[in-house]
């Protein structure tokens, strides 16, 4: 009798399978990993103009954005362990140096030499940087014999990896050094008079932005002076009409028949958000016309803030002012001001004084940070006197 013995197990179509399963499940996650280095180079990017002032600082951002987008291209369509390593590299050396940056400056490059607090843009930056580290450390672990594949959910990762990367390009094109009233605070040293440019440029909001020549001014104050002006030309349009801007959380404090109308957002007032035009915390209409025309940003601290508190971003080209004087209806409408104690009528109400702080599309006679006239001037600190920048005025030649 002859015994025919069983066939042993046909095994290589199911070892193919796994094998082939593990190179797509590695190639997707080692593309996620390039897009999160294409988001991190992007806000790099976007980060370069708001450093000009600082020539290092903005070639180093130019450098890091170059290599990142590089990579992250590379990336989507090689997979190998070069270029893994190259990319863990590349996320590790960029992750720590927005370490160092954080927490101890980066003493030789001139510009990210004294340390600043976390911001939105720097930190998503180097969020996705690490995130890149982690996401390929997946793809290799994918490739391992003894590892069950799985496909990254591409649509979603890349949906939410360019959400993440635009809001931090948002962010990176308004952020403003000295943030908080921290930052780039290389010294005490200003500008003397003898040292004052030749050319003084007057306030012209179609021409590039220039406030040299402000006597009292660090380098770092005029610069932080010049972004805030720059980002509020570019953004702030964007609520040029009046009917949006109502739609979208603002209202009318009723004072239009001034000749100027004030609307207020509560929920931009009460954010940690500060001199951003994308929210900001009070628009400014002209109604002399009888229609409305948007002519500048109110910028609004913290309800309360004192105002001795308010950041010393501008020197004298920035003052804060606050209003502890006008009175309104519980509906948030301004109908008058306080009696000689201090006090409103019956029924109405003293808001908390708030710093604020004007930002001017149009040339104004003291300067694009010129507060209003009269009672709409509000007050100012102690001690102090109006400011009136006749220097970058619209007056000046």
């Amino acid at each position: 009798m002859t015994t025919i013995p069983s066939p042993a197990p046909y095994a290589a179509p199911l070892d193919g399978a796994r094998t082939a399963a593990q190179v797509s499940a590695r190639t997707g996650w080692m593309a996620v990993a390039g897009l999160s280095s294409l988001g991190a180079g992007a806000i790099h990017a976007a980060a370069i103009g708001v450093h000009a002032e600082h020539r290092p600082a903005a070639t180093t951002f130019a450098i890091v954005a170059a290599v990142q987008l590089a990579w992250g291209a590379l990336a989507l369509v090689r997979s190998n362990r070069l270029v893994a390593m190259l990319g863990v590299g590349l996320g590790l050396g960029a992750f720590v140096g927005w370490i160092w940056a954080k927490v101890w400056g980066v003493t030789f490059i001139d510009g990210l030499d004294v340390s600043e607090p976390v911001q939105t843009a720097d930190g998503l930056a180097a969020g996705l940087a690490a995130a890149s580290v982690l996401l390929i450390g997946l793809a290799l672990w994918t490739g391992r014999k003894d590892a069950t594949p799985s496909r990254p959910p591409m649509v979603i990762a890349a949906l939410g990896l360019t959400t993440v990367s635009i809001f931090g390009m948002i962010a990176a094109g308004t952020h403003v050094h000295a943030h908080g009233g921290a930052g780039h605070d290389h010294g005490t040293t200003v500008v003397a008079a003898d040292q004052a440019p030749q050319v003084v440029v007057p306030y012209d909001p179609t021409q590039p932005i220039n406030f040299s020549g402000a006597p009292g001014v660090t380098p770092e104050q005029q610069a932080a002076a010049e972004n805030i002006v720059s980002a509020t030309l570019l953004l702030l349009p964007q609520w040029s009409d009046p009917e949006y801007a109502l739609a979208h959380g603002f209202q009318s404090i009723g004072d239009g028949f001034l000749g100027t109308e004030h609307f207020i957002n509560d929920e931009y007032i009460d954010d940690d958000t500060i001199l951003d035009p994308t929210r900001p915390e009070s628009l400014v209409w002209d109604t002399t016309s009888g229609e409305r025309r948007l002519v500048a940003a109110m910028y609004m601290l913290h309800r309360g803030t004192p105002l001795e508190d308010a950041p010393n971003m501008g020197g004298s080209l920035m003052q804060w002012h606050i209003h502890n004087n006008l009175c309104y209806t519980p509906a948030g409408q301004v109908v008058g001001i306080t009696n000689g104690d201090g006090e409103c009528a019956p029924g109405l109400v003293l808001p908390e004084p708030t710093p604020m702080i004007h930002v001017w599309l149009e040339p104004q006679e003291c300067g694009p940070f010129a507060a209003l006239e009269g009672i709409g001037g509000g007050q100012i600190a102690e001690g102090e006197t109006v400011n009136c920048d006749h220097v970058h005025g619209s007056t000046a030649g």
